[in-house]
């Protein structure tokens, strides 16, 4: 295996043409065979960039300069911050082009993870969105201070600091308004004995950490700031009680106190001003949303999603009023939404969430909608769902997964019970495809893909899909039981030697199967169950270093598998 010559470092400004853009959105070109990953590139810019990390077999970089731009590239270049911008990796793109972009990428994993022939599917091309600025009706913000003032703003992608940026394309017009408001409230302390401190996470000091603004279509507003510890409590919460006195459209307020330090952004809720929650409304149902509960950001576009797994459901009942005899499973279900708009032509739904208070907002939603076939269970899909399956006479699932997409034993509990037709509602193109395989390994078709643009100006895509059993008229039923293989479809591809081989020969790095294990379900690979597991209640395991992850991502990207 021939290596390619690194001789880069940070800090390094280089000339590159940018060649593709690859899963995740960034732009892909090469030095002398050396790969150069630059986000906010489109395919055909020719760039100046610097670089901001090196690894063995490739480079990060960030724009400096445009030398000349590609024909794809959006015309007015002063709304975009080329270091950093808000998470709208596609903002530098004409949107025909982002959706192109999308249909290339959602074809490319089906076809190297899912290993399906697109010939014998029927793939639409992406659903696009009617809004494709400021749709969100949720934003976060940390706050930093800079100069004495406070701001708000994003992580910079060179650092965990804050940055503000020149202009937000996704957050509502709404939320920067009371953003602003609110950001002009506390600044009035400033130089005087009560200013408010911004929190550190460094040091774990100080006390505003983030500030969370939800709206609804009629620009009503929830506000919930997110503290460390107590102690400008009381001086925040006269700031906010102004704030409520001041704007009539904003209808609820809330303090969230959070010490510990991870990637949640709520901690403690406790809840100060106006209702507890915001009413939402789609299709005639009414629903709460609290500060904690899912509710999809892009509500127009989102009816578009529901309709198509509606349709998808549906079709054997299309321009009837048939009800269809069978129960629903409507998996992964949030505040409910899918299973209410699925009730009127199913005789019964059962909805499971993980999330307590989502599964609260659910039922009494239904309670006020006059719903009754529809009922609502708290707790994780995987432990809930063969539960369910046991004592129901169910017909199809709808799964809406996280990005994390659906547990291998839930998996199982599908193909055991050979249920009819699935609904496969998916944010993560990766984890989906690769749930798409098992399951087209053990007996399901996919028959229908239809692409919908939630989130314009980034490169996610939201994609619903229908797969449903082999007509057993006209197949052979083999039934394939999970746990009688000996590796999992995406654990096939290559072995654990084969991949420490290959990192060795490479990278000149050893790595052991401890550490590929947790970079594999990192990036979302199904593993199967470990059953030799060490007996000690609190034994230390060691975690795989920085280099060594990439190597082992570059393992997997080699052999296919992510």
């Amino acid at each position: 295996m021939n290596k390619i010559k690194n001789n880069y470092e940070v800090g390094q400004k280089l000339e590159i043409e940018i060649e593709k853009i690859v899963f995740g959105g960034e732009g892909l070109g090469r030095i002398d065979g050396f790969a150069v990953f630059v986000p906010m590139s489109v395919p055909g810019d020719k760039l100046e960039v610097e670089i901001i990390s090196v690894k063995k077999s490739y480079a990060r970089g960030l724009i400096t300069r445009i030398i000349e731009p590609s024909k794809d590239r959006i015309e007015d270049l002063s709304k975009i911050s080329f270091e950093d911008f808000d998470g709208c990796d596609f903002g530098m793109l004409k949107y025909e082009k982002q959706l192109e972009y999308k249909d290339k990428m959602l074809e490319e994993v089906l076809t190297k993870i899912a290993e399906i022939d697109l010939k014998k599917i029927k793939i639409s091309k992406i659903i696009g969105s009617d809004e494709k600025i400021n749709y969100r009706n949720k934003t976060a913000e940390p706050f930093f201070k800079k100069n004495g003032i406070i701001q708000t703003g994003f992580y910079s992608r060179k650092s965990h600091n804050v940055f503000s940026a020149k202009e937000s394309l996704l957050k509502s017009e709404i939320a920067k308004i009371i953003i602003d408001k609110f950001l002009q409230k506390v600044n009035s302390f400033a130089g005087t004995k009560k200013e408010f401190k911004v929190f550190n996470e460094v040091n774990n000091t100080g006390f505003l950490k983030q500030i969370m603004v939800r709206n609804n279509e009629k620009d009503e507003v929830m506000i919930v700031v997110v503290v460390n510890k107590n102690s400008q409590y009381n001086q925040l919460s006269k700031v906010l009680e102004e704030m409520y006195d001041e704007n009539d459209c904003i209808k609820s307020i809330y303090i969230s106190v959070k010490t510990e330090q991870n990637n949640v952004i709520l901690g403690k809720n406790v809840h100060l001003f106006g209702s507890q929650y915001l009413e939402e409304e789609m299709e005639g149902l009414k629903f709460k949303i609290y500060p904690n509960s899912f509710f999809q950001i892009n509500k127009k576009q989102a009816l578009k999603l529901y309709d198509v797994a509606i349709n998808f459901l549906n079709e054997e009942n299309k321009n009837t009023d048939k009800i269809y005899e069978k129960t629903v499973i409507d998996a992964f279900s949030g505040t409910g939404t899918i299973a209410m708009m699925l009730s009127k032509n199913i005789k019964k739904v059962i909805g499971i969430e993980s999330v307590e208070s989502s599964t609260l907002a659910a039922k009494l939603t239904s309670y006020e909608n006059s719903i009754q076939n529809v009922e609502f269970v708290n707790g994780k899909v995987e432990k809930e769902l063969p539960k369910i399956l046991k004592r129901e006479d169910v017909g199809a699932i709808v799964f809406d997964p996280p990005r994390r997409g659906i547990e291998e034993s839930a998996l199982k509990s599908v193909v055991q019970n050979k249920i009819e037709k699935i609904v496969y509602i998916s944010c993560n193109p990766a984890t989906f495809a690769r749930d798409v395989k098992i399951l087209a390994e053990n007996g399901y078709v996919l028959r229908k893909v239809t692409p919908v643009d939630m989130f314009p100006q980034t490169p996610h895509i939201e994609t619903v899909t229908l797969l449903s059993k082999l007509d057993v008229d006209k197949h052979i039923d083999v039934e394939i039981k999970l746990d009688e293989l000996d590796l999992t479809s995406s654990e096939s591809k290559a072995t654990y030697a084969q991949i420490k081989e290959y990192i060795l020969e490479k990278f000149n790095l050893k790595v052991s199967t401890l550490y590929i294990a947790q970079i594999k379900k990192k990036c979302g690979i199904v593993l199967r169950e470990h059953y030799n597991k060490s007996k000690k209640e609190k034994q230390v395991i060691p975690q795989c270093t920085p280099e060594k992850e990439e190597a082992i991502k570059d393992a997997l990207r080699h052999f296919k598998m992510i």
